[in-house]
């Protein structure tokens, strides 16, 4: 297998989720990391005290084409993931404005600077499987067309079409991910429903469902995500791919409905409580899953965790964070 050990990485969006656990596991590859940070997120563990210290923090925002082309230089950037982005519908639904600054002008000016830094030889975009928008059929396949119609979705679908226009365009080595919704240790956002149900459960209170409970979707492990992303650099560094290709990575066999996972974790976590179902009425696509065919024939993609497993994991992690 190819070799991280060295090689220089920029993730942005490191302090989210996803993105946490990727700067580890590329830290624990041998890769020099350099990361993009906003804000600061005292609980992230890259930003508190506990923080590894040879990571590379440069302090901006995506939307600062200048900055990033610094950063890409002087660091020597060989390898661009790009996970950076607003990521909560709800908040994307009530300030769209900033949602698209964020999620479609940050691409591009990741993109642009990609493109006029000489040493980058591949680049991550993480779309969504809400880019694909409703649809009738399922599971998403990467040949359908992008649908999307809610501030989110459009900002992902957006960002999907625009990296794959760098690749077409201008031959950038870039390559795009669509996965489902991520859960797992680490995730802080109580808004989101597995932190939230845990964190409910664990304080002896009904868990909230704000949807009617009904919608399904593919769930990924955060462990899975990483190997995703990381599967699909290593194929652009290695050339088995082509730039502007997408692939869809699911994390479950089948989908599950809101209801069923948390039905799932209550279960797991032995609790008697049934969750308040608000069935309030929000702009979300009912149905989403995916066909991971392509990359499991093409990356070599399989994930490691089953839901029930994940889910297992991810409660003893905040059991001993909320103790």
């Amino acid at each position: 297998m190819m070799s991280w050990q060295d090689r220089n990485v920029f993730v942005t969006g490191a302090t989210g989720l996803v993105g946490s656990a990727l700067t580890q596991a590329l830290l624990a590859k041998g890769a020099n990391v350099t990361i993009l940070v906003r804000d600061y997120v005292p609980a992230s563990p890259l930003l508190n005290a506990s923080a590894p210290t040879s990571i590379n923090r440069v302090a901006g925002q995506l939307q600062d084409q200048a900055l990033l082309e610094r950063a890409l230089g002087e660091y020597e950037i060989d390898t661009v993931f790009h996970l950076g982005a607003q990521t909560l519908v709800p908040v994307a639904n009530r300030n769209p404005v900033g949602t698209f600054s964020s999620n479609i002008e940050g691409s591009w000016c990741l993109l642009e600077a990609c493109r006029r830094t000489p040493t980058i030889n591949a680049v991550v975009v993480a779309s969504s499987d809400k880019a694909y928008g409703a649809s009738e059929v399922l599971p998403y396949t990467e040949e359908m067309p992008l649908n999307a119609l809610y501030p989110y979705d459009v900002s992902k679908a957006c960002t999907d079409l625009i990296a794959r226009s760098y690749a077409k365009t201008w031959e950038l080595p870039v390559a795009i991910t669509r996965c489902g919704n991520f859960f797992g240790p680490g995730d802080l956002n109580w808004n989101r429903l597995v932190p939230g149900t845990i964190r409910s459960l664990l304080r002896g209170e009904a868990p909230i469902i704000r949807s009617n409970g009904k919608l399904t979707r593919d769930y990924i492990y955060v462990e899975d995500a990483v190997k995703a992303y990381c599967l699909t650099a290593e194929a652009l560094l290695e050339k088995r791919i082509q730039p502007g290709e997408a692939y869809n990575f699911s994390g479950a066999e089948t989908p599950y409905s809101v209801l069923a996972l948390v039905e799932e974790i209550t279960k797991i976590m032995e609790s008697p409580l049934t969750p308040h179902i608000l069935n309030q009425g929000i702009d979300e696509i009912p149905d989403q899953y995916l066909d991971d065919t392509k990359a499991r024939q093409t990356l070599g993609w399989k994930p490691r965790f089953g839901i029930q497993e994940g889910i297992r994991e991810t409660i003893a992690w905040y059991k001993a964070l909320l103790a």
